[in-house]
């Protein structure tokens, strides 16, 4: 065997069994996300987020998700969080908001984010933060799981750790559109055919349950729909008559079918383009 090959097989072998990860520069950013093949944290020069005041309607989630937040960062106990419902809403909005309050507050509190399909790479991140002395907001936007998807077994090492339990310096958060984390219809479908219905589902419904906090969230109705164009233009210094800015806001939802935070955003995006401010 030449060295020509004898080098592709060593390089092979490397991609399988990849070298272990340095820690990285945690001052390097506020957040970084986690990629794999190869594995490493890649900073975040600027999150995209919208301030914690601009969140309209959602104040209960608002409140409990930022005092846990602020107890993890000051070094107490807080819980793992579940953000679901309705789309649109502002939950991922909401976990971005809360922790760019913390940072405003004085605390060295970093955000990671990890992917849904990224799951099974996960003991590596938790080891890798496990032995930095920062605080870790591990952050999975719009997860769940399909009927045969596999990826929940991995996540239970985020929520309980395993042999070594979850990190403390680590607290996960996660946002869904299902409560449960997987469609009722499949639910309902291994409960009728299973051969123990119960056992059968109880693996994956129950993995919801592990999350100390459940936030819901739900559609909004139309003062708040106009409270939240109503803060986005106060926030911006737009100016503009309110008979006008309510009329062209109710036909926006009507025609989208829909009112959310997100629908408000992307109504007051097409108004400030309108009338030419920059965001």
């Amino acid at each position: 065997m030449n060295d020509e090959a004898l080098r592709r097989i060593a390089e092979a072998l490397e991609r399988l069994s990849p070298a272990p990860l340095g820690a990285p520069d945690f001052d390097a950013a506020e957040a970084f996300v986690w990629h794999v093949a190869p594995d490493r944290l890649v900073p975040v020069p600027k999150v995209s987020r919208v301030d914690l005041g601009l969140l309209v309607g959602i104040d209960r989630s608002r409140d409990t998700l930022l005092e846990n937040t602020l107890q993890f960062a000051r070094g107490l106990p807080a819980n793992n969080a579940l953000l679901w419902g309705a789309r649109g809403m502002g939950k991922s909005s909401l976990v971005k908001a809360v922790h760019a309050e913390a940072l405003r507050q004085g605390h060295h509190l970093r955000m990671v984010e990890i992917q849904r399909e990224d799951l099974p790479s996960v003991s590596r991140l938790l080891a890798l933060l496990r032995a930095s002395s920062e605080r870790f907001v591990l952050f999975c936007d719009d997860l769940s799981f399909s009927h045969d998807d596999q990826h929940y077994k991995s996540l239970k090492a985020v929520l309980d750790g395993g042999i070594e339990g979850r990190p403390d310096n680590v607290v996960f958060y996660a946002t869904s559109n299902r409560r449960h984390l997987m469609p009722r219809d499949m639910i309902e479908n291994e409960r009728s055919s299973a051969i123990a219905p119960s056992e059968a589902v109880e693996e994956k419904v129950s993995l919801s349950d592990r999350f100390g906090l459940w936030l819901g969230f739900h559609p909004c109705s139309q003062d708040e729909f106009l409270a939240m164009i109503d803060g986005y233009c106060a926030a911006y210094g737009l100016k503009i008559a309110a008979d006008r800015l309510r009329a062209e806001a109710i036909e926006w939802q009507a025609t989208r079918g829909s009112r959310s935070g997100r629908v408000a955003w992307q109504f007051f995006t097409d108004l400030a383009g309108r009338e030419g401010l920059r965001l």
